[in-house]
């Protein structure tokens, strides 16, 4: 039997990575809007094997201040367009919101990207919750039941749309003039409280059939429609056990939906910064830090239950403050942040270390990174990882060529691709039109 071995992927969002990433003077900041720069990130994922790139979005303004970048710019529809053009073996999961997009369109837009990337698409199928995004399309928020609902029906009218077209309806045979079968291309006709459809989506069958599902998404409703429907969970976790927790609630959900838990794959992020030496490292996150220094360190008394401010950020914390200070039990960051403040570092240096990030950042040479994702992996905290380069325009590179050589030395992942499709590459069983038999919506 062969050993298991772990998945990877990574988020392109705005081109240029962390939000300060554009100060830096490698950076060109017109990579913002520079479709080549991110189908460029892409051929290195590809070229490291990993096996596909989340594009995730946000419907709203994301800019917190005029120094720092927005974290969301292309649409993802056509970024996923420009490569799977330029591709031919990652996988591209594109997140579309099914509180604002309509299922025809979901499943038209995203079966055809399926098709012309040779069967690599994937379907972030998510709900959306800031009153902000829901201005620009003149609405309200839903409450959490009424999103959840909703997403539920979205989802099942797009895979039963996807299905419409039966796997063998096209012949293409000349001389009996048949171009399909019709009897094997029929309306859905759908309906529910929140969406409707009726079919049938004129597009044939992907190399891998359809779409894979994922979601992203931690809370109670997350997990019991990522038991339902989802391939993938892609995870906001910061500590082993949470995430155990997190992969255990969702293994508990896909067997309630009558499914077997192996069928989904727990991806935990990670924001690693890659240099020679651990100091360089330090030091290149430290300059992506900077610019929030005072908000993070008022921030960091939160966290570990002390009044820090400015005039603390250039000495360790004393004997005193150590023995005073308890992790937040709230929040599985403030271990790690009183972890490093136990060091003996000072507490500028302790946020240097990327400790209020929202995914773990394995700071140093590609071999702390690798033992970081080695531990979860081996420790049953995931089943892949998704990885945000702290800068594109060289964390990308330095992440393919640095630590995934590591990986595939130690057996943890794969030296070439398993097939051509996702699928394939995520170990995923066949799947055309509903995954099971539902009720109507």
């Amino acid at each position: 039997m062969s050993r298991k071995q772990m998945h990877l992927a990574t988020i392109l969002s705005n081109g240029l990575g962390l939000p300060y990433a554009w100060l830096e003077p490698q950076v060109d900041p017109a990579d913002y809007a520079n479709i080549h720069a991110l189908v460029r990130y892409a051929k290195a994922a590809e070229r490291g094997k990993l096996d596909f790139i989340f594009l995730g979005d946000f419907l709203a303004q994301s800019q917190r201040s005029e120094a720092h970048a927005p974290g969301q710019t292309l649409e993802p529809t056509v970024v996923a367009t420009a490569i799977a053009l330029a591709t031919d073996r990652i996988g591209i999961v594109n997140t579309v919101s099914t509180t604002f997009e309509k299922p025809y369109n979901i499943a038209r837009v995203l079966k055809t990207l399926d098709v012309v990337s040779g069967g690599r698409m994937g379907w972030n199928a998510i709900t959306t919750s800031a009153p902000h995004a829901a201005a620009n399309f003149g609405r309200a928020i839903d409450d959490r039941e009424t999103r959840y609902a909703q997403a539920d029906e979205v989802i099942q009218i797009v895979q039963a749309l996807w299905g419409s077209w039966q796997e063998d309806a096209w012949i293409a045979d000349k001389n009996a003039r048949r171009f399909t079968d019709l009897s094997k291309i029929a309306p859905v006709n759908l309906r529910g409280t929140y969406a409707s459809s009726r079919g049938p989506l004129e597009i044939p069958p992907s190399k891998q059939g359809q779409p894979v599902m994922a979601h992203a998404g931690a809370s109670p409703h997350s997990h019991a429609l990522a038991g339902r429907y989802a391939d993938i969970l892609i995870s906001e976790v910061f500590t082993i056990d949470e995430a155990r927790h997190q992969r255990e609630s969702l293994r508990r959900a896909a067997t309630a939906a009558g499914r077997n838990p192996d069928d989904i794959k727990f991806f935990a992020g990670v924001i690693p910064t890659i240099a020679a030496t651990p100091a360089e490292a330090l030091a290149r996150r430290g300059r992506l830090v900077e610019p929030d220094i005072i908000q993070q360190v008022h921030y960091l008394g939160r966290l570990i239950g002390l009044p820090l401010g400015p005039d603390d950020l250039d000495t360790p914390l004393s004997a005193a403050q150590l023995s005073a200070a308890r992790a937040n039990p709230g929040d599985p960051r403030s271990f790690r942040a009183l972890e490093v403040a136990r060091e003996g570092w000072t507490v500028r240096e302790v946020l240097h270390h990327a400790v209020i990030d929202f995914h773990p950042a394995p700071i140093g040479p590609p071999e702390v990174v690798a033992d970081h994702m080695q531990e979860w992996f081996e420790a049953g905290a995931a089943d892949g990882f998704w990885v945000t380069p702290d800068i594109y325009a060289d964390g990308m590179d330095a992440f393919v060529d640095g630590v995934v050589p590591l990986l595939q030395q130690r057996g943890q992942f794969r030296t070439e691709y398993e097939g051509e499709t996702l699928r394939d590459n995520l170990g995923i069983d066949h799947q055309y039109g509903l995954r099971q038999p539902h009720s109507k919506p």
